[in-house]
């Protein structure tokens, strides 16, 4: 598979998961690869109840905590990671997860267990 197609599978595999698990998914997804990793940049990530919760620093606090905390947690999931494994044809290692609630900007990297041999960009 060319690294093109394979960062947009990436992008909507993490799109679908999202929409899911949290029941909305980010409006752009953008795949990056660099080596071992897969970089994935959402924007557009807040559901209605957040975006309310998100105006006093307690609900900030509250929803960056569950949103990195709750994403780890889904790709713990055999069928989650199976299916991302599948995707890029490589072992997940680990995930790391972080969410900027002020910028609407969520940053799940990938880390497998060799690298990736892609260089390209997908937006979706």
């Amino acid at each position: 598979m060319n690294s093109s197609k394979m960062a947009h599978q990436v992008s909507n595999f993490v799109r679908e998961v999202r929409k899911q698990h949290v029941g909305k998914g980010p409006e752009h997804v953008t795949t990056r690869f660099l080596d071992a990793w897969a970089i994935c940049e959402l924007k557009g990530n807040l559901t209605t109840v957040e975006r309310f919760a998100v105006n006093t620093e307690e609900g900030k606090r509250m929803v960056r905590e569950l949103r990195t905390t709750y994403i780890k947690k889904v790709y713990e999931d055999a069928a989650t990671r199976s299916e991302i494994e599948r995707i890029v044809g490589a072992k997940l290692v680990t995930l790391l997860s972080d969410f900027d609630v002020d910028l609407d900007l969520a940053v799940t990297v990938f880390v497998f267990d060799r690298p990736l041999l892609v260089v390209e960009v997908d937006e979706v």
